[in-house]
């Protein structure tokens, strides 16, 4: 079969519905080529048909990236998942498409740390547990770890905590990848522009917050629109970026370059 992930086996996370960048990315990294494992928390019955609306049938295995046990057995579910599981099995990639707040987190000078340390560990240490979860099988073949963010250079309005806690995860980024090059492991982010989804309706302000896409795009922003952000991913997963580490590609339109 021929496409840029052809012969590589993907782990993608975050799918909660068709609209999710996740699902996009499990799309198009089947149409080129990949073999897709899925993850999902909480109604996986749910999940499992959204799963059903992709190109081909996947495995979907439970991960909740909180809760260390998952976490110890994942790389042998993942193994196990397989047509013809043997200890030969590896991963060329792993998606990280987790992010959560709880409701104060969304107001930066009330926000208590039980909220705050939620959103940390769920949408920033959980690139660094998912990932080391997974070096039993990507050590195998190397290969590329890839994570979604929203732009943490500035602050949104508001975005706060979450905003603190992107800010965390671009910084794990990093240093995954500085520790994990030397094993033939890659790790970047890419930061897409905001998208109407299920993760955006727990935003507070969320349409004041979009509304910068519609008049500060330069190539322009469309809101319901994942495929442009799934490409990018995509794209990091290929091996048309073999030297590319620690980096952040942003596609937003091209939001986060404009002055004021």
């Amino acid at each position: 079969m021929s496409g840029v992930l052809a012969g590589k086996r993907i782990l993608v996370t975050g799918v909660v519905t068709e609209a999710s960048i996740a699902f996009h990315v499990a799309r198009l990294a089947q149409e080129e080529g990949a073999e897709v494992v899925l993850t999902g928390f909480g109604r996986l019955s749910l999940i499992e048909r959204i799963a059903a609306r992709l190109p081909k049938p996947v495995p979907v295995i439970e991960l909740d990236v909180t809760d260390q046990a998952h976490l110890d057995t994942l790389a042998d579910r993942i193994r196990e998942s397989a047509d013809s599981p043997d200890e030969r099995y590896g991963l060329d990639g792993v998606v990280h498409s987790i992010a959560y707040g709880p409701q104060g987190a969304f107001s930066f000078l009330d926000g208590d740390w039980a909220d705050v340390s939620t959103a940390v560990q769920v949408s920033a240490y959980s690139l660094k547990s998912l990932t080391t979860a997974c070096l039993p099988l990507l050590e195998r073949r190397g290969g590329s770890v890839v994570g979604l963010t929203f732009d943490a250079t500035v602050a949104w309005p508001h975005y706060d905590w979450m905003g603190v806690a992107k800010a965390a995860l671009e910084s794990t980024s990093r240093y995954l990848a500085r520790d994990l090059g030397g094993r033939g492991i890659r790790c970047n982010l890419v930061a897409a522009g905001p998208l109407r989804s299920m993760a955006a309706k727990s935003i507070p302000g969320f349409g004041e917050l979009a509304e910068v896409w519609q008049h500060r795009a330069p190539i322009g922003w469309d809101l319901v629109d994942p495929d442009p952000a799934a490409r990018g991913v995509v794209a990091l997963l290929s091996d048309f970026f073999p030297r590319t580490t620690g980096e952040i590609v942003h596609v937003d339109g091209g939001v986060h370059m404009m002055g004021a």
